[in-house]
């Protein structure tokens, strides 16, 4: 299956849940067992999996996150945002989740989070589905 490419327009920061998205993506490939890759090009901004029942764990997520990653007066990185660039590589630009049954195994309380760490932008992620032969 060709590779989708998707928009997603972000705030200053912020988790958009994708799943819906990825759900409709699997559908459409008529895949019944196989993987799905998510995939994000930007250096600060990812992609993680997490609880999707609780809003305030999202809201949790990305304190901790400022927390473990604060502004520091000694970053040389010009644009500002290196703050960005750690979260990003703490996260990860990409997760692969696994196909079963023409659906995405995801845990009852789990759902697929592109995650914005330097917006507001306007971004794009990818998802490639690819069979079990």
């Amino acid at each position: 299956m060709k590779t989708r490419e998707f928009s997603i327009s972000t705030d200053h920061e912020g988790m958009y849940n994708i799943t819906a998205r990825l759900r409709e993506v699997i559908r459409e490939s008529g895949v019944q067992s196989g993987f799905a890759v998510v995939y994000c090009p930007h250096t600060t901004a990812g992609i993680t999996i997490n609880e999707n029942a609780d809003p305030d764990v999202q809201h949790d997520l990305l304190l901790g996150l400022r927390e473990a990653f604060p502004d520091r007066r000694e970053f040389r990185h010009a644009e500002g945002n290196s703050t960005a660039h750690l979260k990003c590589s703490y996260v990860g630009p990409s997760q692969t989740v696994l196909i079963e049954d023409g659906k995405p195994i995801l845990g009852i309380w789990q759902g697929v989070y592109f995650c914005e760490f330097d917006g507001p932008r306007h971004r794009r992620y990818y998802i490639k589905v690819m069979a079990d032969n």
